[in-house]
């Protein structure tokens, strides 16, 4: 039996800091982006390779680089000659015998092939088409985004379409997530979901239990309108108007200014928000878009989503990264319930 010696946590101490800071810094150097192809425009993050709009899902696979599985291989730590067995294994990718992550005896890991036939039968009955694909992380994350043949127009042409997300980590902690996710066309902002959408909207699966795609399907419930809640929430939006105070208030609650007490002793205002917080404030009237329903919180609240689909971050990757998997995606979800208080009230 194939053994790789893998350092976990644990083991770090035996491990001399200079190569641990080596390893880091090559990390946080390192793109986000492994490999990534796209069909039909190029999206919001402007990443990838162009490829034809009618692929299958397998073709999308191989053209997007990730036609390869992982393996789990007993891990072993070597000390003093030594080897002893960590009780872990390694996940490691086969067409070039990286290690991914270290998992547990009860990992179940979905390989790539499994994760783009979960959207084989939609893409055959004309349901959805493959739009985008690719891995982050050196092969840590994976997925996969379809279009669904459903969308809405909101105050005479904002286009919002619906997209499936599913993202398949091969990374230890990670779960394997499957979600519908609204994008606003004219400006390719990735919207959020409040939290009483969500739990109706994804489904998570963990790696200690076997991955069903039937069940996950049927919790997902794909066949149904999923878009009419959320268009009822835009519509309350653009329907609800904000002043400058409780515009003012809402930019920073979503990017809260500096607490040192010179900021905090001054008195909430436009030039004591923080830069992130003004940014929203100067894109709100021209942002794309920002003709439809002005004045309103659909409005305030795309304004937040421009800037942290397209200005946050050190590069376009990070940004990609962020919003669908990392903090942004969060923050998205805090910013439109909080827009969604203020509607509330006005």
């Amino acid at each position: 039996m194939l053994r790789i010696l893998v350092l976990p946590r644990v083991y770090q101490n035996h491990v001399s800091k200079s190569i641990i800071n080596s390893v880091r810094k090559e990390y946080i150097m390192a793109h986000q982006v492994e490999t990534m192809a796209y069909a039909g425009e190029t999206p919001w993050h402007g990443l990838g390779v162009s490829v034809s709009n009618d692929l299958t899902p397998p073709q999308m696979m191989r053209k997007a680089g990730l036609d390869w599985t992982v393996e789990q291989v007993d891990a072993y730590v070597e000390l003093n000659g030594k080897k002893t067995p960590t009780g872990w294994k390694a996940l490691v990718r086969n067409t070039d015998n990286k290690i991914l992550t270290n998992i547990g005896q009860n990992w179940n890991p979905v390989q790539n092939e499994d994760a783009f036939n979960f959207f084989s039968e939609y893409v055959l009955a004309g349901d959805m088409e493959m739009h985008t694909a690719g891995s982050l992380k050196g092969g840590e994350m994976v997925w996969a985004l379809a279009k669904v043949k459903e969308s809405f127009d909101l105050f005479g042409g904002d286009k919002v379409e619906s997209y499936l997300l599913f993202s398949n980590p091969h990374s230890y902690g990670k779960s394997i997530d499957i979600r519908f996710t609204p994008i606003r066309v004219v400006c390719n902002n990735t919207l959020s979901l409040s939290l009483d959408m969500i739990a109706e909207r994804s489904v998570r699966v963990g790696h200690r239990t076997q991955f069903d795609a039937s069940e996950v399907k049927k919790a997902l419930g794909i066949a149904s309108n999923k878009l009419q809640t959320y268009k009822e929430m835009a519509e309350f939006l653009g329907s609800k108007k904000y002043n400058a105070d409780t515009l003012i208030q809402y930019y920073n609650d979503v990017f809260p200014r500096s607490t040192d007490k010179r900021v905090m002793n001054q008195p909430l205002s436009l030039e004591t928000l923080s830069k992130n917080a003004k940014a929203c404030h100067d894109v709100i009237e021209t942002q794309p878009g920002a003709e439809f329903a002005e004045g309103s919180w659909w409005q305030a609240f795309n304004s937040y989503t421009f800037v942290t689909d397209h200005f946050q971050g050190r590069n376009a990757d990070n940004r990609l990264y962020s919003s669908w998997f990392g903090g942004n995606q969060l923050k998205k979800r805090n910013a439109l319930t909080t827009a969604i208080k203020y509607a509330e009230m006005a």
